[in-house]
């Protein structure tokens, strides 16, 4: 959630609806482009607004719902917290409840309640899908690094607990082969010639 030290400045939520509505507009006449190419009958290029021109509708509804009542929520509430994705998930749902068979008000309800609960929820998780934030001050390559040092165990322990093979050699593994080979079979193994002698 965001924090409360700073005051709140006001939005522009006419101008946050459009600018959703423009990109979700985008966004359902790419599907419905792709709804009207799967079709089984050959509908022409026309179909993307006569046969599935549906979807593009509800795509503009539910961005511009959601932008709107985001912004609005966030201006009469002057807070900037988890509560207004929330809200605006509400309105963009009911927008996609009010389609085609979801016509019926339970359906509604909970598609809204839905589309609100994930929303809000993932704007209060930090609203990113790759985990917690972490520090901007720290380098992600020696972070990286660091962890792999912190974990690593020497070559010694792991040929120990595995034995060698499948990938874990330990070193002079080549010398022990060949002694190995030279005992069992009364075989000399030559050690590789490198490619570019």
């Amino acid at each position: 959630m965001a924090s409360e030290e700073h005051p709140y400045h006001p939005k522009d939520a006419i101008g946050a609806s459009i600018k959703a509505t423009m990109i979700t507009t985008g966004a359902g006449a790419l599907i419905s482009g792709v709804q009207n190419t799967l079709t089984k009958q050959n509908v022409g290029a026309m179909g993307v607004f006569t046969r599935t021109g549906g979807t593009i509708a509800v795509f503009a509804a539910m961005g511009g719902s959601y932008a709107f009542a985001k912004t609005a929520a966030a201006n009469l509430r002057r807070k900037d917290d988890s509560w207004n994705p929330a809200i605006g998930g509400f309105f963009a749902g009911s927008m996609l409840g009010l389609r085609g068979i979801f016509q019926a008000r339970p359906h509604m309800r909970a598609l809204s309640l839905t589309v609100d609960m994930v929303l809000g929820a993932f704007d209060y998780t930090g609203g990113v899908l790759t985990g917690y934030t972490r520090d901007p001050t720290v380098d992600e390559v020696s972070r990286k690094e660091y962890l792999r040092k912190n974990r690593r165990r020497p070559i010694e322990q792991t040929v120990a607990e595995l034995g060698e093979g499948r990938g874990v050699y330990a070193p002079g593994y080549e010398e022990r082969r060949r002694e190995r080979i030279k005992a069992a079979y009364g075989i000399d193994v030559q050690p590789p010639v490198p490619a570019y002698a």
